[in-house]
C-alpha cells in the first residue's frame, strides 16, 4: 500500500532478507541509500539519520509533544480512513498504534534530539516510522514491511510536518498550560492560607531594603497570593492563543496534496480526540508562517517566572540570618547546608525555583529570537521553539510544586524577632505621626537611633502616649488600615487653614 518509504526492494530483496533474519539488523533505503537499522527498533532509516546528524542537546524530545503527536496523527488516520483509505484491520491496527502514542507508551521510540535542522522533520519522520512499524507489530507482519503500512504513504498521508508539528506543539502546550495553571492556584491558596494565619503579626515593612513602615507578615502574604492569582488569570487566558491550528494547511498552507474534505474534517477529529476546543485557522498560509502566539504565550510564563524570583528572593531575605540577619520567617529545614560550616542550613528551595525562573527568562529570549527567524513561508526553528515553550512550562510546574510543598506549607514566623524589630526600628514612628505629628516624631526617631533606644520607650517617657495608646497606634488592624478614618477638611477648614498660615502684616 505504502510506496514512499520502504525495505531494499531491488532484485536481491529475498536474498537480503534471508540475510537480515540471520543479523541484529535490518537494511533500509531512502533517498540517501542504504542504512541498517536494528532489527527489532520501531524507527527507520530517517530517524538513523536524524541520529547521526543531531547530536546536539542530548535530550529527547519533550513527552507532551510526542504524546500530542500521537494525538494529530490519530485524527488525520481517522479522517483519512473516513476518505476511503485502508481496510478494517490495518485502520485498527493504526488507531491502535496512535492511542499507544498518546499514552505515552512509545517515547522510548522517540529518539531524535530535541534541537535538530529541518523544522521539526526528524521528529515528524520518528513518529512516522515508529506508528508504521507498531501498526505492522500488531497486524503480525515483519518489521520494516512498508509495502503494508508505510511511514510516509500510510501515517504521513495528506500531512506534512510543517502542519502536524506546529499543531502538535499548541496540542502539548495546552496540556502542560492547564496542569500549570493547577499549581498556580494551588500555590496561591497556600499563599491564602498563611495570610490568615500571620495576620496578627506586626512587623517592619521595607522599602529600598530600608525601614519604612509597619505592616503584618498577612499583609505581605496576600502580596504573593495576589501575584500569583494574576498569573492563574494571565495562563487561563492565553490558552486561548494557542486553540487556532494549521492542521491541514500541509506544505506552505495552501493544502497542497491534501483533499478538500481532509482539510475540512481533520480538526474536527482532533477535537474530539483531545477534548480541546481547537479551530482551523482561516489563513492557513499565515497560520503556517508565523509564530508570534509563542512569543505572546511565553511572555505570560516570563511574568509568572518574574514573580516566583522576586517572591522567592523575598522568603530567602526574610528567613536571612537567622540570628544575624532579618530572620522573621523560618523556612523549612530540607538538607544540611554546608561541608564545611556545622549547623548550617541554606534556603535551598527558593534558591531552586529562582533558578527555574531565570531559566524561563532565559528560554523566552529564545523563543522571541527563534520566532523572529522564520523566513517566507515557514519558520524552521520550530524545534527549539517546542524545547523552550515546553520546557518552560514544565519548569514552572514543578516550581510551584516544590514551592508550595517543600517551602511555603511549612513557614512559620518569629514572633518574637518580629516583635522585637517593631520596637527597635525608628520605623514605628511613621505609625505616630498622625497623632504626634511629623517634627515631633523625626526628634523621637533621631533619639531613639543616636542612645540605642526603642521608640516606646522614649514616647512612654515623655508621656506623648500612654502604653495602650502606642500599642493600639501599633496593633495590626491600624497598621493594615486603608487611609486614615479622619474625615476630609472642609472648604472652610481648608481656608481658615490658610489664613492662619498667611503672615501678619
Amino acid at each position: 500500500m505504502a510506496q514512499g518509504h520502504r525495505i531494499d526492494d531491488d532484485e536481491d530483496d529475498d536474498e537480503q532478507e534471508g540475510e537480515d533474519e540471520m543479523t541484529d539488523h535490518r537494511r533500509e533505503k531512502d533517498l540517501l541509500g542504504q542504512r541498517d537499522v536494528p532489527a527489532d527498533a520501531l524507527w527507520g532509516i530517517y530517524t538513523e539519520r536524524a541520529i547521526d546528524n543531531f547530536p546536539l542537546a542530548h535530550r529527547p524530545v519533550h513527552p507532551a509533544l510526542i504524546h500530542a503527536y500521537g494525538a494529530v496523527k490519530l485524527a488525520c488516520a481517522r479522517t483519512n480512513h473516513e476518505l476511503g483509505h485502508w481496510d478494517e484491520p490495518t485502520f485498527h491496527a493504526i488507531e491502535a498504534a496512535c492511542n499507544e502514542m498518546m499514552e505515552g507508551m512509545l517515547d522510548p521510540h522517540i529518539r531524535v534530539d530535541a534541537l535538530q535542522g529541518g523544522a521539526g522533520t526528524s521528529t515528524n519522520m520518528n513518529v512516522n516510522e515508529v506508528l508504521a512499524n507498531r501498526a505492522l507489530q500488531l497486524l503480525g507482519q515483519p518489521l520494516g514491511h512498508y509495502q503494508v503500512v508505510g511511514p510516509l504513504d500510510d501515517i504521513n498521508l495528506h500531512q506534512s510536518t510543517n502542519d502536524t508539528y506546529p499543531t502538535a506543539l499548541k496540542v502539548a502546550a495546552i496540556g502542560l498550560l492547564r496542569a500549570l495553571e493547577r499549581q498556580v492556584v494551588a500555590l496561591q491558596e497556600e499563599f491564602q492560607r498563611k495570610e490568615k494565619a500571620m495576620a496578627h503579626i506586626v512587623k517592619v515593612g521595607r522599602t529600598q531594603l530600608q525601614d519604612a513602615v509597619l505592616t503584618t507578615l498577612g499583609r505581605e502574604m496576600s502580596a504573593y497570593a495576589e501575584a500569583f492569582a494574576r498569573d492563574r488569570w494571565r495562563i487561563y487566558k492565553c490558552e486561548e492563543r494557542l486553540r487556532v491550528v494549521n492542521l491541514g494547511g500541509t506544505a506552505i498552507g495552501t493544502g497542497l496534496s491534501a483533499p478538500r474534505q481532509f482539510i475540512f474534517r481533520a480538526v474536527e477529529h482532533l477535537r474530539d480526540v483531545t477534548g480541546l476546543g481547537l479551530a482551523r485557522a482561516e489563513n492557513l498560509v499565515e497560520a503556517t508562517q508565523n509564530t508570534d502566539v509563542f512569543v505572546e504565550v511565553s511572555g505570560i510564563l516570563k511574568a509568572l517566572a518574574s514573580n516566583l524570583l522576586k517572591i522567592a528572593t523575598d522568603l530567602r531575605l526574610l528567613a536571612s540570618g537567622p540570628h544575624g540577619g532579618i530572620g522573621e520567617l523560618r523556612l523549612p529545614v530540607r538538607q544540611a547546608g554546608s561541608s564545611i560550616m556545622p549547623g548550617k542550613v541554606n534556603p535551598v528551595i527558593p534558591e531552586a525555583v529562582s533558578q527555574a525562573a531565570m531559566a524561563v527568562m532565559a528560554n523566552d529570549q529564545a523563543i522571541a529570537t527563534a520566532c523572529s527567524m522564520g523566513n517566507l513561508e515557514l519558520n524552521a526553528f520550530l524545534p527549539l521553539i517546542a524545547d523552550a515553550l515546553l520546557g518552560s512550562l514544565s519548569l514552572l510546574a514543578n516550581a510551584c510544586d516544590i514551592f508550595r510543598t517543600r517551602c511555603v506549607e511549612g513557614l512559620e514566623p518569629d514572633e518574637a524577632r518580629c516583635r522585637s524589630h517593631v520596637l527597635g526600628a525608628t520605623a514605628t514612628v511613621t505609625a505616630l505621626v498622625e497623632r504626634l505629628g511629623y517634627e515631633a516624631a523625626q526628634d523621637i526617631a533621631t533619639v531613639a537611633r543616636a542612645e540605642g533606644r526603642t521608640i516606646r520607650d522614649i514616647v512612654l517617657e515623655r508621656r506623648l502616649l500612654t502604653a495602650e495608646q502606642f500599642d493600639e497606634l501599633t496593633s495590626p488592624e491600624r497598621v493594615t488600615r486603608l487611609g486614615s478614618p479622619t474625615p476630609p477638611a472642609t472648604p472652610e477648614q481648608n481656608q481658615q487653614h490658610q489664613d492662619d498660615e498667611e503672615p501678619k502684616a
